[in-house]
């Protein structure tokens, strides 16, 4: 077993139709996960090669299910994977009132319709996945899960504890006589701040400079500020992440653009990384 946390990882989601499978496939591919619906079985040995000799993909999480006609080879090819990459087998079920009730809000056709009740194409669908289900290392009832639930679920069990937060931010600097992005989720105006646009020496400058950043910085209510938009941030984005949300765009607008704005945004960014988040910095309107 030496060397084998440093192997390349493989979630399979399988499980029955209706059980969240979408959903919790793109829960992965939020968490960093190269996703993969509905490959051929016979392709999955290939895409394990890929992701084997991949310098890029560390971890892929690939949905195979009833779908699948050849889903009785599956013991076989879980065998070849097992012997790349450190794979887990996370089997989604779920009670047949709560499947057909899915089917019946839905109103898509069971993958396994037979020409009975959606009842009979459960049951059958139940019997052929038993030897996957067998061979799974979690096994999930979805039945009380929404979609949010369920991503939460996932999150708490797969993301990578010591690396960033789930919830990817970008902090983003703009003027507001070009108009406030239309990304943005939340909007900060930062017009009340003093201009270094009126310090002649700052004038051909931006907010990236660090003497005008600590210009920007060096205000009381500009320390209020900053302040009270951290306590902000730190107690909303816990929820924003609890509620499925992936991307949060945060935006602080000044006149132009160039200084208060992107020193700002920078300072932003820089701190929400440092809280342990995906954040990235975007000057909308700088340089002139």
């Amino acid at each position: 077993m030496d060397g084998f946390a440093d192997r390349r990882e493989l979630v399979v989601l399988t499980g029955l139709s209706g059980a969240g499978k979408q959903s919790a496939l793109r829960t992965f591919e939020d968490l960093g996960y190269y996703a993969v619906d509905n490959l051929p079985l016979e392709l999955v040995p290939q895409f394990a090669e890929l992701i084997h000799g991949s310098p890029h993909i560390t971890r892929a999480a690939l949905v195979v299910d009833a779908r699948e006609e050849t889903i009785e080879r599956f013991p076989h090819i879980l065998k070849e994977l097992a012997a790349k990459l450190d794979v887990r087998v996370v089997f989604l079920e779920a009670s047949d009132e709560v499947l057909i009730r899915r089917y019946s809000e839905t109103r898509r056709p069971h993958p396994s319709r037979t020409d009975e009740l959606i009842t009979a194409s459960i049951i059958a669908e139940r019997t052929r996945m038993a030897v996957v289900r067998n061979l799974a290392d979690v096994v999930l009832n979805t039945s009380r899960f929404n979609v949010h639930e369920l991503r939460a679920h996932l999150v708490s069990h797969f993301s990578k504890k010591e690396g960033p937060r789930s919830l990817s931010l970008s902090t983003i600097s703009f003027g507001f006589r070009n108009g406030v992005p239309q990304e943005a989720d939340m909007v900060f105006d930062v017009r009340f701040l003093p201009n270094p646009h009126f310090v002649p020496e700052f004038r051909s400058l931006t907010g990236q400079n660090p003497q005008v950043a600590e210009y920007v910085t060096s205000f009381p209510q500009t320390q209020e500020f900053l302040q009270r938009i951290k306590d902000l941030l730190l107690s909303l984005l816990p929820q924003f992440e609890k509620e499925g949300k992936s991307y949060l765009t945060i935006a602080f607008g000044c006149t132009g653009g160039q200084h208060r704005s992107v020193a700002l945004a920078e300072y932003m960014g820089h701190f929400l990384s440092s809280a342990g988040y995906s954040a990235r910095i975007l000057h909308r309107d700088m340089p002139k």
